[in-house]
């Protein structure tokens, strides 16, 4: 199959694959999906200005008693030839096939036909994590604190069976955040169950407010909850 049909040239099918792509692009909760999968913010800012674009002219072509016009139809399919070309410019789907973060659910959002990643998928945990980390914290001095993630599998602190690493986010000061989701959070990773993170010696004599979550680099659809937020004071 050629590499172009991936995206599909019909109308109504290139629809269907813009809007699901582009969104796609935008989720992903607090790294998303063009983030993870190396996507620029130059190259969202043109496909996103390109859905915009499709969008109005795809409501024209929708009315097809008053609004669908031969310019209507030329202007959509032109604006397939954009996609096109600048995929093929950027290589912006090879790009994802090839990317050590790509996932089934990526391959199968982007129509890319990827046999050994699916293959070996079938050899992988595809259930989502569960399990919340339980996490000892301990201020160390210089804004710094030492951190310790423990799960059930183990009374010593170590990495989640499903994951690969621990996720945190966090805040430092005197009012603490709504939740994770909040914006402006400090986020990070670490391979390792034991690990220091360091805030900034200013930061000492103020509280640090931190979330921690199981996550999988290779397939973050699988990341666990995040646990309760939890509060030291900084020294």
């Amino acid at each position: 199959m050629r590499e172009h049909a991936r995206a599909p040239r019909g109308i109504d099918s290139f629809n269907k694959y813009i809007v699901r792509t582009v969104h796609y692009l935008q989720e992903g909760i607090p790294i998303t999906h063009a983030v993870r999968l190396g996507i620029t913010v130059e190259e969202l800012k043109f496909l996103l200005a390109l859905l915009v674009s499709w969008t109005s002219l795809y409501e024209l072509y929708g009315d097809k008693k008053n609004s669908r016009t031969t310019a209507v139809i030329a202007q959509l399919h032109n604006i397939v030839n954009q996609f096109l070309e600048y995929d093929k410019g950027h290589h912006l789907l090879d790009r994802i096939a090839s990317s050590p973060n790509a996932t089934i659910v990526d391959m199968e959002t982007f129509n890319i036909r990827n046999g050994a990643l699916r293959r070996s998928a079938r050899s992988i945990v595809s259930k989502p994590i569960t399990e919340a980390v339980s996490a000892i914290l301990e201020a160390v001095g210089g804004g710094m604190a030492a951190v310790k993630c423990y799960s059930t599998e183990s009374a010593r602190p170590s990495i989640f069976s499903g994951g690969d690493c621990v996720q945190f986010a966090y805040a430092v000061g005197s009012t603490p955040p709504a939740s994770v989701l909040t914006s402006g959070l400090t986020q990070g990773l670490s391979s390792r169950a034991s690990f220091s993170i360091s805030t900034g010696a200013d930061n000492g004599g103020k509280n640090l407010h931190i979330f921690f979550r199981w996550y999988n680099t290779k397939h973050p659809e699988l990341a666990g909850p995040w646990c309760a937020m939890l509060t030291i004071w900084l020294i």
